[in-house]
């Protein structure tokens, strides 16, 4: 029998969201989070890195609205993504193409991710670390916070199309 964890197990004590499994009793968009919650979560952790006061639960109802229909189940749209970055990081540039999205995304400060982890459609927050290694939440199942290179990162996980979306490059 699983077991459903709790929702604070879910964040990382620097209050970043880490662990998308524990979002089982919040609803988003029809289902539960810890489904199809991983688009709001990602934003929350960029906004939170880069020094917004952003609150977990503010930032899933007001992605939520962005979506012609609230209710319909699915995962957050870019549209609804695109939007919602823009009112509150519009220093944040979109990138398409696996190759492109990862040299923006090495050149970067942090940013989100979105691409397939296998079949299913998933955004991950990053964020540059001193020694130029990158902190990933939420990444993946036993993967919850961890460091990677980007070359780590991309031999394991960016498999197929993705986007970047990035905030200020840095002076590498």
């Amino acid at each position: 029998m699983r077991t459903e964890k709790a929702l604070s197990a879910g964040f990382s004590a620097e209050g970043y969201i880490i662990d998308q499994d524990c979002f089982a009793s919040v609803r988003y968009r029809g289902m539960r989070a810890s489904v199809n919650g991983c688009g709001w979560m990602a934003a929350y952790n960029l906004r939170r890195f880069l020094g917004q006061d952003a609150i977990w639960d503010a930032v899933r109802r007001e992605m939520e609205a962005l979506h012609p229909v609230r209710r319909f189940p699915g995962p957050t749209t870019l549209r609804a993504l695109r939007l919602y970055l823009g009112k509150y990081l519009p220093e944040v540039r979109e990138t398409a193409g696996r190759e492109a999205a990862l040299q923006a995304a090495c050149a970067s400060r942090a940013g989100i991710f979105r691409y397939r982890e296998g079949r299913e459609p998933h955004y991950v927050s990053f964020l540059r670390l001193p020694d130029g290694r990158f902190r990933f939440l939420n990444l993946a199942d036993g993967l919850e916070d961890c460091v990677l290179s980007m070359e780590e990162f991309a031999a394991g996980h960016l498999r197929g199309p993705a986007r970047a979306f990035t905030a200020r490059e840095v002076s590498l």
